[in-house]
């Protein structure tokens, strides 16, 4: 199995910065993307952003240009740098990770998990 521990998250003032972070733990081969999504209340859960590659990145129209994604293979490790926060950002935010678990004789077994979620709250 592979888990994800968010961390990072906390009460901040609008304009202000976060970073969240969330390490990837067990049986793992590969961390081929990951991604941070956030669901506020009364909502569904959107996308914030992704990363498979330097290359390969995407994000939310609404974080664009405040947000970066970034992952550390070495550590694991994803991190998602939060800057001019907003009121609107205020939201649960969960990490997601896909790749691959060792070899078991036949195949490498895929994988997609998700994190417990880290709470954000972002005060006028």
């Amino acid at each position: 199995q592979v888990q994800l521990v968010e961390s990072g998250g906390g009460l901040v003032q609008a304009g202000g910065s976060l970073r969240l972070s969330c390490a990837a733990s067990g049986s793992i081969f590969s961390i081929n993307a990951m991604g941070w999504y956030r669901q506020a209340p009364g909502k569904q859960r959107e996308l914030v952003a992704t990363i498979a590659s330097s290359s390969n990145i995407n994000y939310a129209d609404s974080v664009k240009g405040r947000f970066t994604i970034s992952k550390d293979n070495a550590k694991n490790t994803g991190y998602l740098q939060m800057n001019s926060l907003k009121p609107e950002d205020t939201a649960v935010y969960y990490c997601n990770a896909q790749g691959l678990r060792p070899w078991n004789g036949v195949r490498f077994p895929d994988y997609d998990s998700w994190g417990q979620g880290t709470q954000v709250t972002v005060s006028s």
